[in-house]
């Protein structure tokens, strides 16, 4: 049997999109099922679950997986797959059994950033990948940090991406995308831009600028329809390193539609490089945004696992 048709295990947060992914998610299920796709289905009953069920599955020899939900389903998923102890796929490239885990989506919930890489038609895109069995090679992205270790297939940002979406997090989570925007112009009233030291793999010297973010792309968007990192590609190896110096408030102010159509890399206080590893030297945790989650992680090194995972999309 192709691997793309063997049984999906579909992993649902009903809570995710107010609710919303528990409603749709029979009608999305019959529509894969008319089309030749096999779904066994399990939902979570809380923040980890979602993590705990695939780290249970793929041990049980399970290879193929479905998050359904939000960029925070499809997170705990990636690491559920990826654990740092015990995963035989870290090293080698490949998972048990010699097959990659395939990770399908519904995305049911708020924010599904990751997916805007390959379409912007949602829900739709995504049943008509896993009918098809439309599939290419991932990279993850693997974070060490001084309580362990986090996997991540989207992007990780410190700075102003991540106040903003403390921000939300915290006040404005069941406002959608509108949300991400009250919190921008919130994030813009407090505005700080402080050092954040870090070393890009071949250069000699910590950065000790200050900036308003430094982001760590493994893909393109974020919160929703924001194009933080343009260049970036799922499969390059690399990780796609943008950084935006110390910018003025009138001046981010002005610019912030580059944020949305990526021309903000082209400000004469933007850079990006391709980059496979980076280092911290940082005195304290602080808050990042990771693939939609808010974390306070005292980060110490960065690096890629080159195409250890299957995405349909």
């Amino acid at each position: 049997m192709n691997e793309l048709r063997e049984s999906y295990l579909a992993i649902v947060n009903p809570a995710a999109g107010g609710g919303r992914s528990r409603k749709m998610l029979d009608p999305a299920l019959e529509r894969l099922r008319a089309g030749g796709v096999e779904v066994d289905v399990v939902e979570t009953q809380g923040a980890g679950d979602a993590m705990r069920i695939a780290r249970e599955a793929y041990g049980s020899g399970r290879r193929q997986f479905i998050a359904v939900g939000g960029d925070g389903t499809s997170y705990e998923v990636v690491n559920g797959l990826f654990p740092e102890a015990g995963g035989s796929c870290l090293d080698t490239g490949k998972a048990g059994g010699g097959a990659r885990p395939t990770l399908g989506f519904l995305p049911l919930g708020t924010g599904n950033s990751f997916l805007r890489d390959f379409s912007d038609r949602g829900v739709e895109h995504a049943i008509e990948s896993l009918i098809a069995g439309r599939s290419q090679a991932c990279d993850v992205l693997r974070l060490r940090h001084r309580g362990g270790v986090i996997h991540y297939i989207n992007l990780l940002s410190v700075g102003f991406p991540a106040d903003v979406a403390t921000l939300r997090a915290r006040r404005f989570s069941r406002q959608g995308e509108l949300g991400y925007v009250i919190s921008i112009f919130l994030g813009l009233a407090r505005l700080r831009r402080r050092p954040f030291p870090v070393r890009v793999h071949g250069e000699a010297e910590f950065d000790r600028r200050r900036c308003l973010f430094l982001t760590f792309n493994n893909s393109k968007f974020t919160g929703g329809t924001m194009m933080i990192a343009p260049k970036a590609e799922v499969n390059s190896g690399l990780i796609e390193y943008v950084r935006w110096g110390a910018i003025g408030r009138l001046g981010l102010i002005g610019n912030l539609p580059g944020l949305y159509d990526g021309t903000h890399i082209k400000h004469r206080l933007a850079e990006r490089k391709a980059v496979k590893r980076v280092e911290f030297d940082l005195n304290a945790p602080v808050d990042v945004m990771v693939d939609g989650e808010v974390l306070t992680l005292h980060c110490e090194q960065l690096d890629v696992l080159p195409a250890v995972l299957n995405v349909v999309a």
